[in-house]
């Protein structure tokens, strides 16, 4: 009898144990193996792997660009931007009420023009960062991207994160490290090493760049709307890149040799960029900006897939090892949804459904009751129904 009761107290003791941890790592959720593999994270990760083959795309073309000696990145980003002024400009300039393009430029231009700065210049100096450092420092320094972000996310975002997030983010990242250690065994440390420093510098200036442009399209898909933030970026995009393409591609553009392979590289350049700006700020309203750049992650892994058929590039298993990390730490990103400074519970939280309830009666014995959580949530106070498992914020 004694034995009993002493093997049902190691029990209780170690799945107590496990569940103080799993309110560490997650705050006060509980999922089932049932509530993370959702049709939500399942359609999250195939639109972020949807993402970064539309980047990969512009890899390969880029790369075919370069091979014949067209070097334009200025003329690339303008194409992009004109498309994104044909098709959302003109549908805000045929608006009307207070979501006009008029009524937009009277109150906001100036912030949508540092916006289209932020993110002309940063597709700019990491281009440019090709010419003076290598393939692996660029692959490394960009990831740099992602503490910014999340930086930037928690001061003007509010965003807060678990201590899940930071693990997830430290897994993904230890998958890039994979994908350049296999770089460097297969011999593809390219690139120019003449002003490391220099070259070194441009990346995490671009980084930052990015987060900065990223954090600004966070807030507006959510807030304001996809079309204006498009729209607004067309419009400032095409003018900015087209006054620097004037000053620094007017002797690199007009010899180009425009026969049909070119025009159709740059036909697609175009259509892959086009589809990464209207696509990604769907998948950032869904998710988030961090998550996003988590998922772009193995774009270079897509591009080495394409260039092993395409280039000849020697193959690694690391590159699946890479893969299978990053793809991990991006999944564990999103089981778990962030929540704002202001907020107990956010809106993803209760998009993906997984939080439950455990209620602890005198005895020791643990209930799980999701129907009695729902009721709690609209009768009583968090710091109620929690019953003590709950970390208060």
């Amino acid at each position: 009898m004694d034995g009993e009761v002493g093997e049902n107290s190691f029990e209780h003791g170690r799945l107590g144990t496990v569940r103080r941890w799993g309110r560490f790592l997650c705050g006060p959720w509980n999922p089932r193996f049932k509530d993370v593999l959702t049709w939500q994270l399942c359609k999250t990760v195939a639109m972020g792997q949807a993402l970064s083959m539309l980047i990969c795309g512009t890899a390969v073309t880029c790369q075919y660009l370069a091979n014949a000696g067209v070097e334009t990145p200025m003329l690339q980003s303008f194409l992009n931007y004109t498309l994104l002024l044909l098709t959302y400009t003109l549908v805000l300039a045929f608006r009307r009420g207070e979501n006009n393009i008029v009524r937009i430029l009277k109150t906001k231009w100036w912030k949508y023009l540092l916006m289209a700065l932020t993110d002309v210049e940063a597709n700019y100096t990491v281009v440019k960062a090709y010419q003076y450092t290598t393939l692996t420092s660029i692959q490394l320094l960009d990831c740099f991207v992602i503490p910014v972000l999340m930086v930037l996310s928690w001061i003007f975002l509010k965003t807060r994160y678990r201590p899940l997030h930071v693990i997830a983010v430290a897994v993904c990242l230890l998958g890039v490290g994979a994908m350049v250690g296999a770089d460097l065994l297969a011999g593809r440390d390219q690139g120019s090493s003449s002003h490391v420093l220099l070259g070194d510098g441009l990346v995490l200036v671009s980084a930052a760049l990015y987060a900065v442009s990223n954090v600004c399209q966070e807030y507006t898909v959510k807030n304001l709307s996809r079309v204006e933030f498009l729209g607004m970026m067309g419009l400032f995009g095409t003018l900015i890149s087209g006054v620097q393409m004037a000053i620094f591609e007017s002797k690199a553009v007009p010899v180009i040799n425009w026969n049909l392979k070119i025009c159709l590289l740059f036909v697609v350049y175009t259509v892959c960029m086009y589809g990464l700006y209207s696509f990604m700020p769907v998948v950032v309203k869904m998710t988030s900006a961090t998550a996003v750049n988590l998922s772009l992650l193995t774009a270079d892994l897509f591009s080495l897939f394409c260039g092993m058929f395409l280039f000849h590039y020697n193959f690694s298993g690391l590159y699946i090892v890479s893969f299978v990390v990053i793809t991990l730490g991006f999944i564990m990103f999103n089981i778990v949804p962030t929540y704002t400074a202001d907020q107990s519970y956010s809106n993803n939280d209760r998009a993906y459904n997984l939080a439950s309830s455990a209620e602890v009666q005198q005895d020791g014995d643990i209930v799980v009751d999701l129907g009695q959580e729902n009721q709690d949530r609209t009768g009583s106070s968090h710091k109620a129904h929690c019953n003590g498992f709950c970390s208060q914020k």
